[in-house]
């Protein structure tokens, strides 16, 4: 193994030349070193004699100088660039080196940048490859410690998808819940208790399901819902199940029973879009994505482990549409209560006056299409923001029934009179300020206000409730309020889990770079270094949520939520008040991903 130390160098340009030695002894590897200014030849002998597939790690030195269009190397293939400076330094390269008759098998590989700059002066020692491992992985560890954690993220950040440009927004579109209104933690209880009253009752399911408590910190939202097969599960972007993630009722099934359930990790698209499946021609998979799904998601998880316990023979499919239609049928009582009393279901935000006036202050006009009633929606605006909550918005428009209302032409809008609680039978030929309007379609509301294409910004909380058809179809400029970002955001600021993000990759380095030696006692280390970053990554799902991790992303992809988001929103924030904290000029600009095959971020 050899020492590096300090040396400034350009660009080092290497070319393999031969590989020489008998296959008894200790071969030497040839190449060739182009340095920009000149070019150097040098041998070097490898560090094990043991037959093999063995490693060396390549230093300048022995220089003969030759010219560059030498027959030696003319034509000769680049393996690899090494850029070389004082901040950043050389890259170790390593070789897999097949012993004897002159063959030679080599694969380049980039590690971190732990190691110092090469010099003249080397040394070689003959550490077994055991040993090369072991101080690979320490000296790895001591840099990782020495390394400065990551920047935390702001939490009350907006965050791009797409560039957007707020002084081409003329118009300003809300949804109301968990956009304007968000809520406490009572309310997801209240809802999973009057749904298990209603399946109790209604649909007569065994009495001892009332003891079956909401449980808040069990599901995320954005998870898949098999109801063919009663499973719920976790998928990324691509349909590729997260093992480890995948339960009937509050059970976790094991890898082989996931892969014997679907055949695969993978699972086709048209399961959950629409689309054929093996089945009916129909979707088996329902995506759980707002925040009223949670305790919908926690009620028939708890039901079902219940029934299965019991040994009770059911149809996944009819707990399904049972508990669904429970949960739906409950809203009119729900609202009933929270109007009764806002302060103990709704979060008071006192920067949403603030956020509107602004929006007002600068010529923007703003409407309002919700799917609540009106009753609802006044008593939550009301608190929030005041009595004359109405004057902010241009258009008022309730019970609009979306995604049906960005797809259906044929839903008439109706006005609403408060003082009657009536909708009038009057044809809605316009759209005017201070009036509240029930129903309708996006036809007929562009044209009467002449709000379209994308100087029309929404916002809402579903990403395909609220954002899908406006973006795809309407052409408007799209923002997700997303309440969980929040914590999400928090939670991977924790020095504890930058730390261990920082080690795995590390690890992951090491992995690449040493697991092709055949020696068994390295493979044996090269399994404790896979159980190792297992962990790492079971403790990092962990830390998010106990069952399902991250509601953004798997152990490497986004998640399919996330996937939704990406697609249909431009932007996304944990709360419609951050963007206070920009004026009505700002562009917003997406962060440039790195893709497989570009530079690893992580490693500049």
């Amino acid at each position: 193994m050899i020492n590096f130390k300090s040396y400034a160098a350009p660009v080092w340009q290497l070319r393999l030349v031969k590989i020489s030695g008998a296959a008894g002894g200790r071969p030497k590897f040839s190449v060739v070193c182009n340095t920009g200014s000149d070019t150097h030849q040098f041998t070097r002998s490898l560090c094990s004699s043991k037959p093999g597939s063995v490693s060396s790690i390549l230093s300048r030195g022995d220089e003969n100088t030759m010219p560059s269009t030498s027959s030696s190397s003319r034509n000769k293939k680049p393996l690899f660039i090494i850029p070389t400076n004082k901040s950043t330094g050389p890259r170790l390269i390593h070789h897999t080196v097949e012993n004897g008759n002159s063959e030679v098998s080599a694969s380049s590989v980039m590690s971190p940048s732990y190691l110092k700059f090469p010099h003249d002066d080397y040394q070689e020692t003959d550490l077994s490859f055991q040993d090369q491992l072991k101080k690979a992985y320490a000296d790895a560890y001591q840099y990782c410690k020495s390394k400065k954690l990551p920047e935390d993220v702001d939490p009350n950040a907006v965050f791009a998808c797409n560039r957007l440009n707020l002084r081409d927004i003329q118009v300003y579109g809300f949804d109301y819940d968990y956009t304007l209104a968000n809520y406490k933690p009572e309310l997801e209880k209240l809802i999973y208790n009057l749904g298990r009253q209603v399946l109790i009752n209604v649909y007569k399911y065994p009495k001892e399901v009332e003891n079956l408590q909401y449980n808040p910190s069990w599901q995320v939202r954005g998870l898949l819902y098999d109801f063919k097969r009663g499973l719920l599960l976790k998928v990324d972007t691509s349909m590729q199940i997260q093992l480890g993630c995948v339960y009937r009722g509050l059970t976790p099934l094991t890898d082989s029973e996931v892969i014997e359930a679907y055949g695969s990790r993978k699972i086709p698209l048209g399961y959950v879009d629409e689309g054929p499946n093996r089945d009916n021609g129909k979707p088996c998979m329902s995506q759980l994505a707002d925040l009223f799904s949670l305790p919908e998601m926690n009620l028939l998880c708890n039901v079902a482990e219940y029934l299965h316990q019991h040994n009770f023979d059911f149809s996944p499919e009819s707990l399904y549409r049972d508990i669904k239609e429970s949960i739906q049928s409950i809203h009119p009582r729900m609202h009933r209560i929270v109007l009764e009393d806002p302060e103990t279901y709704l979060e008071y935000e006192p920067k949403l006056r603030q956020y509107l006036t602004t929006l007002k202050n600068s010529g923007k006009q703003l409407f309002l299409v919700t799917n609540s009633p009106y009753p609802f929606v006044d008593k939550g605006l009301t608190y929030i923001l005041g009595e004359d909550w109405i004057d902010f918005f241009d258009v008022t428009i309730v019970g609009a029934k979306k995604p049906y209302f960005f797809s259906n032409d044929s839903n008439p809008f109706r006005l609403y009179d408060p003082e009657m609680d009536a909708r009038l039978w009057d044809r809605v030929t316009s759209l005017e300020p201070g009036k509240i309007y029930y129903g309708g379609s996006i036809q007929p509301f562009m044209k009467m206000t002449g709000w379209r294409g994308e100087n029309v910004l929404y916002f809402g909380d579903h990403p395909y409730s609220d954002l899908a058809d406006a973006t795809l179809h309407h052409g408007w400029r799209t923002g997700a309020i997303i309440k969980e970002l929040q914590h999400e955001i928090e939670t991977l600021n924790t020095p504890c889990f930058k730390f261990d993000m920082n080690w795995q990759n590390f690890m992951t380095s090491l992995l690449e770079t040493y697991q092709d030696f055949d020696d068994p006692e390295v493979q044996h280390i090269i399994r404790q270094w896979q159980q190792e970053r297992n962990q790492i990554r079971s403790r990092n799902k962990k830390i998010f949520n106990q069952q399902f991790g991250s509601m953004f992303r798997t152990h490497l992809n986004p998640t399919f939520f996330s996937r939704r988001v990406f697609r249909f929103a431009d932007i996304y924030t944990s709360n419609i008040t951050n963007l206070l904290r920009y004026s009505v000029r700002h562009t917003f600009y997406p962060r440039r991903g790195a893709l497989p095959h570009e530079y690893r971020s992580w490693m500049n």
